[in-house]
């Protein structure tokens, strides 16, 4: 076990400040990576203040991280000293329930291992995240990345990349799809990216009129102005997607008018009560209302290597460790374009 350097909150009223965290020795399973970079996610700032409550104190966020290779067990033999690899939003499963053995440990049903405020096995208590100088991750958890991407822009592919990948991919979005990504934030940004990279018409869908020529340079075909009720009148029943990113409670009835029959709205920002919806737009046209969490670890790596040959990263902003607490406060006043992303050279120095 050994002691390092790290950011975290003494309890949900508290500002981050450096501690000391503790780091398991390298099992024979285990990769150590040297963190370079972590991502900024708002799912930090949830746990930090204990919005979702079940926060474990002292709580070490950060799960967009990007590192290098310091040290494998002795049976790893798939990654060595030197390989830049990265670290997702979990850390461990059971890999025997259904879930885990097709591949979706995120939804394991004993409870997947999140990268911080989950139960360590190893030194008990709990997993610290990213805001760290080192993790130590059982290699089967491990991610390559692409040595052809910017790192620093890579970190929130672990996130927000593989959170709205991983529902593009699960419905099919395909070359010709009207594929619409609603919000423009972390999260929309890559659907769009990504939607645009599959070969589908895309539309992003805001109630921003000033977003307009930023969506388009990420890749977005059209606009659509959800204030507009004859912007959103022309394309009703027209849309074969719909990824839904709004991160608060909203009213889900106008967007699910724009779906054809059978299409599917596939919800990933709102993790709490919504708006009520009316029945009768489902039920009429026969579509659906769906979630999707994250990706599981063979997903998430494919990812990784589509990003590597589209070269598609995050659009980023890099602050130093010692910044993290304004960083916080302009996430939560939605200003940023459109991830943070640490300097953990900062943190080490």
């Amino acid at each position: 076990m050994s002691s390092v350097k790290a950011f975290g909150a003494a309890s949900s009223e508290s500002d981050l400040a450096q501690l000391s965290i503790d780091r398991r020795d390298v099992q024979p399973n285990d990769v150590k990576i040297d963190i370079l970079y972590c991502g900024v996610c708002h799912s930090d700032i949830h746990t930090v203040h204990n919005d979702w409550g079940g926060t474990k104190y002292p709580s070490v966020p950060g799960h967009e991280i990007i590192g290098r290779v310091t040290e494998v067990g002795n049976k790893v033999s798939n990654y060595k000293v030197g390989d830049l690899v990265g670290v997702g939003c979990l850390v461990d499963s059971c890999r025997t329930c259904a879930s885990c053995q097709e591949d979706l440990e995120q939804y394991c049903e004993n409870g997947m291992v999140p990268t911080y405020n989950g139960a360590d096995k190893h030194l008990g208590g709990h997993t610290f995240g990213g805001y760290s100088e080192t993790i130590v991750v059982d290699k089967d958890f491990v991610l390559k990345v692409p040595e052809n991407i910017d790192p620093k822009a890579a970190a929130p592919l672990l996130c927000a990349g593989i959170t709205t990948w991983s529902p593009l991919r699960h419905w099919n979005v395909k070359k010709g799809d009207k594929v619409g990504v609603i919000g423009l934030g972390g999260l929309g940004h890559m659907g769009v990216k990504f939607a645009n990279a599959l070969g589908a018409r895309v539309v992003m869908i805001t109630s921003s009129e000033s977003k307009r020529e930023t969506a388009k340079e990420l890749g977005a075909h059209d606009v659509l102005i959800s204030k507009n009720s004859d912007e959103m009148k022309k394309h009703a029943n027209s849309f074969d997607f719909l990824l839904n990113t709004i991160p608060v409670k909203h009213d889900l009835n106008p967007y699910v008018g724009l779906l054809k029959r059978d299409a599917t709205m596939c919800m990933v920002g709102a993790i709490e009560p919504l708006e009520p919806m009316h029945g009768g737009l489902v039920i009429l046209k026969r579509r659906n209302i769906a979630g999707s969490l994250i990706g599981g670890i063979k997903e998430t790596q494919e990812m990784l290597d589509f990003c590597g040959e589209h070269n598609i990263v995050c659009d980023i902003e890099m602050i130093n460790m010692q910044d993290i607490n304004e960083a916080y406060e302009r996430v939560m006043k939605a200003d940023v374009k459109y991830r943070f992303v640490i300097d953990m050279k900062s943190l080490k120095e």
